[in-house]
């Protein structure tokens, strides 16, 4: 038996994605996330169940050059003859003939990073359109380059992540367990504990929903890890087309469980991630070239929402920041997945998936604008650190969070709280059901991480 795609996951985003079309905001709609996480299916959902008029294009595909083709019809003209008035919409029309420019129609044009003359035109879908469009591709990267118009102010933007827990655990039936469970232990015993069961099995399994969909399906762990594997070569496949020959081939390969390494090696981040990196994968000294791959490499990664950067906060002070300091991954399953490749001991493995849990919730947080900064930071304190530092921009508190797999509480925490460098301490642990220790200290499962508001 193989891993099939007949279960269908419900995604938050799709509520997000109604709230966009009551909003009405005249703009294009770009939906940013990684390859595989669902970004077609949910935009296929939402077109089908909410407009009268659904138009698919696909650069990649028959439809985006056929769209092409119809673009060039309507625009083409010769001296003596008459321009055709509003050539983009005669486009539409030459695509489809039922094609109606009003609010009960939508165009979603999938992988746009393929096409640089349709992605400049999306200021004039935002300008002369009625109707609604959304664009959307899984290595938006491309559109960095010079011959990419970037429409600012003409687009509205949301990224699809891959499954958070509380999706996850949607799938198992127990969002309603979750979203009522109390933070500090004043649930049901059983409750946490199932909950518990459930974050074990997501933390090695991730979000992406052919994997998620491959364990509900077989309850497999290594299907789970063939699938994940797969997504991740074809990844690398895809990705590798986008470079020019400065690229070592097989860097990709190796990049990695590389960063991999420097998560669990630069304990207190580095000032210059790309040297590091480039040393753990060439095993020596790196000249600009090697540099100047590695560095496109890693913004190729963050562009595509495979990495994401963390920062460092000197002495806790939210405004001497050190940044790009430390990587983690965007999926708790590819985390997992690299580390192990490491060889790295259980209980170091366990650390940095746990912490990388908990960057995923304060990324989404910050890009929300619920807390400060450009990217989650750490804190590095009198020789100690913390593992994350966070400026609340709903009540500007600052919480000073510490990941922890035992029972005891680290030093640096108790001396940042102690010594006023933060207003509230969070101690996230896995063998905890959450507890008040005093006003300014807090004990939380680490799997109700999504729960906490940073607004004590």
């Amino acid at each position: 038996m193989e891993c099939g795609d007949m279960l269908e996951l419900k995604r938050d985003i799709y509520e997000k994605l109604i709230e966009w079309k009551k909003a009405d905001s005249g703009n294009v709609l770009e939906l940013n996330g990684a390859r595989q996480v669902g970004k077609t299916f949910i935009l296929d959902k939402f077109a089908r169940e909410n407009y009268k008029k659904y138009f698919y294009i696909n650069m990649m595909q028959t439809s985006g050059k056929e769209f092409i083709e119809c673009y060039h019809a309507a625009t083409k003209w010769k001296p003596g003859e008459k321009r055709i008035e509003r050539p983009l919409h005669r486009t539409f029309e030459l695509f489809d003939n039922t094609f109606a420019d009003d609010k009960n129609t939508i165009v979603v044009i999938d992988e746009i990073q393929e096409s640089a003359e349709v992605y400049s035109m999306i200021r004039q879908f935002a300008r002369e359109f009625s109707c609604h469009f959304v664009v959307t591709g899984s290595y938006l990267g491309k559109t960095l380059s010079k011959e990419y118009f970037l429409p600012a102010g003409d687009i509205d933007t949301m990224v699809l992540d891959t499954l958070s827990y509380e999706e996850f655990l949607e799938t198992v039936g127990l969002r309603n367990v979750y979203d009522n469970l109390d933070l500090y232990g004043q649930g049901k015993p059983e409750e946490y504990e199932e909950l518990k069961k459930w974050y074990d099995v997501y933390i090695q399994i991730g979000g992406y929903p052919a994997v998620v969909k491959c364990y509900l399906e077989m309850k497999d762990m290594e299907k789970c890890k063939e699938e994940l594997a797969n997504i991740i070569r074809i990844f690398v496949s895809e990705s590798e087309r986008y470079f020019d020959a400065v690229l070592e081939m097989n860097l990709f390969e190796q990049i990695f469980p590389s960063i991999a390494q420097s998560m669990i090696k630069e304990s207190k981040g580095s000032s210059d991630l790309v040297s590091e990196l480039s040393k753990i994968i060439f095993k020596e000294e790196s000249d600009r070239v090697t540099k100047k791959s590695v560095n496109q490499a890693i913004a190729w990664l963050y562009r595509s929402h495979i990495i994401g950067y963390c920062d460092k906060l000197n002495e806790c002070n939210i405004m001497e920041v050190s940044f790009h300091s430390r990587f983690y991954f965007r999926d708790i399953g590819v985390a997992r997945y690299f580390l192990r490749m490491t060889g790295a001991d259980r209980a170091t493995m366990e650390g940095i998936v746990n912490e990388n849990f908990v960057y995923l919730y304060l990324e989404r947080l910050i890009r929300g604008q619920k807390l400060a900064g450009m990217s989650p930071a750490f804190g590095v304190y009198k020789g100690g650190e913390i593992d994350f530092f966070v400026r609340s921009l709903e009540n500007y508190k600052d919480y000073a969070i510490e990941v922890k797999s035992g029972k005891n509480i680290g030093k640096t925490a108790n001396m940042i709280l102690k010594d006023g460098k933060a207003d509230y301490l969070y101690l996230l642990k896995g063998d905890t059901h959450g507890g008040i220790v005093d006003k300014k200290k807090y004990t939380v499962p680490i799997y109700l991480t999504g729960k906490i508001t940073f607004d004590k």
